[in-house]
């Protein structure tokens, strides 16, 4: 091997010398992938010139060279003529949180609606590309979404007693997007929101970076107190509301009839603005007809449809429905925000409602959810009891353990199942923890239950 003449040479990557083991070839692409994945060589990262590293690391240039082979095949970097060898914008498959993970994870943090049911979703995409206008799609017209897919969104969002028209409908890439536009076309900074204790994870992110600052309201089984919620507004001076009738995340607690007239009195007494979200689908109906919040306050509501993730999360398509007052601001932020949904995914959204594949999708969906949350109960008795039987994900409280929420669910991924603890669902610290476990996401019924007995021993096991 040569003598090395470069120990005080700056190189971009200078893995231990001390870890190579023979065959150093692979030894070498090891390190280099594991330092790619941990983020310790970002993309983009120029990699230091074969020969240098062979002379810094005492080894032959027909070595590195293989290593550097070995780590061009894996996808893990790239050469430009001329300019040199650069680390891939997309290092491979496996990610940052698939490294800290063994084999097989069980995934019950992440909601997925039982992807597995493609084959309608395929049939619709075949028929979309077969119509004779299927020219126009690709074109960058109509922010909001083309009028008939706006009109076929209006006519989905009937069946949660919702009636608006595509004039005051509108496509976005998915309920986040929807949020984002609202709080940003809706609110000022410094502007407050009222939600639950619990709330969805996604709004705190969005919330926080536009300056708007949310405040929990206490609530029981039947969701946010109307009494709680009137004080709150009195003292703080509230803005707007954020709630979800039907299933909400995390907490799975659906409002009845009687607590949302009380909610309604108290929003429509202070001018509320209320982001209505909704990802059922499915009226929760306990006794007598359905309203929707909506119906109840149309003028200062914008419905979010995201029913449309439960029947395929690949497609990013979610329908807004909102009164006049709000249109030019809301449809102002969609177009600024640059945030148009994909026409074609778009059309085959409305192919799946048009031609009723999509109810017979959700009827099968919840089905399904029904048997999986009948296996949730026997491994967890003390489970909160969801509002609705076919709640894709669950809220199970946890007993005091000898480690905090965020050791918890690096435990339990480190055995092979990921879980999101409630402190992901919270804007103030809370003293009660929980667990959201997306019993949807598991591939078949079996991983599932794999996956409530591993929590099951964990908690028993570390149990103060």
């Amino acid at each position: 091997m040569p003598t090395n003449s470069f120990e005080h040479l700056y190189l971009s990557w200078t893995p231990d010398k001390a870890k190579l083991k023979r065959p150093y070839y692979l030894t070498l692409a090891n390190a280099m992938e594991a330092d790619i994945v941990a983020g310790k060589l970002v993309a983009g990262t120029k990699l230091p010139p074969q020969r240098e590293l062979a002379d810094y690391l005492d080894l032959n240039f027909t070595t590195v060279t293989q290593a550097y082979n070995l780590c061009r095949e894996r996808k893990l970097i790239y050469g430009v003529v001329g300019k040199g060898t650069f680390v891939s914008p997309l290092p491979g498959k496996k990610t940052v949180r698939q490294a800290m993970c063994p084999p097989g994870l069980i995934e019950l943090g992440l909601v997925r609606g039982f992807d597995r049911i493609k084959a309608p979703i395929i049939e619709a995409s075949k028929n979309v590309l077969k119509k004779g206008y299927i020219e126009e799609l690709y074109s960058y017209t109509e922010a909001a979404g083309h009028l008939h897919q706006r009109a076929a969104g209006a006519h989905w969002m009937k069946q949660m007693d919702v009636h608006t028209d595509s004039e005051h409908t509108a496509i976005f890439s998915g309920a986040q997007n929807i949020i984002s536009a609202a709080l940003l076309s809706l609110f000022r900074i410094g502007d407050k929101i009222a939600v639950d204790e619990f709330t969805y994870a996604n709004l705190i992110g969005t919330a926080h970076l536009s300056h708007i600052r949310l405040v929990p309201v206490k609530g029981d089984a039947d969701g946010m107190l109307a009494g709680e919620l009137d004080r709150i507004c009195r003292r703080e001076g509230i803005n707007g509301i954020f709630l979800m009738p039907n299933c909400a995340n995390p907490t799975t607690c659906t409002i009845p009839e009687q607590r949302k007239d009380e909610l309604g009195d108290v929003i429509a007494r202070h001018n509320l603005i209320l982001l209505e979200d909704d990802n059922t689908g499915i009226p929760q109906v306990t006794g007598g007809r359905y309203h929707s919040m909506f119906s109840r306050l149309p003028d200062q509501t914008i419905y979010i449809c995201n029913s449309t993730m439960a029947l395929c999360s690949g497609l990013r398509v979610a329908f807004a429905a909102f009164p006049e007052n709000f249109r030019v601001p809301l449809l102002n932020a969609l177009f600024h925000l640059n945030i148009k949904t994909s026409s074609l995914d778009a059309e085959i959204m409305t192919e799946l409602i048009l031609s009723g594949k999509a109810a017979r999708i959700l009827e099968q969906k919840a089905e399904l959810a029904r048997e999986r949350n009948r296996i949730f109960d026997r491994f967890f008795p003390e489970a909160v009891k969801p509002g609705t039987p076919a709640a894709f994900f669950r809220w199970l409280p946890l007993p005091k353990l000898g480690m905090d929420e965020m050791a918890t669910e690096r435990r339990l991924l480190q055995l092979g199942v990921s879980v999101y603890g409630s402190r992901r669902f919270t804007v103030t610290r809370s003293a009660c923890s929980f667990m959201r476990i997306a019993v949807s996401s598991p591939t078949d019924t079996g991983q599932l239950e794999k996956g409530c007995s591993i929590i099951r021993d964990f908690m028993a096991d570390n149990r103060c």
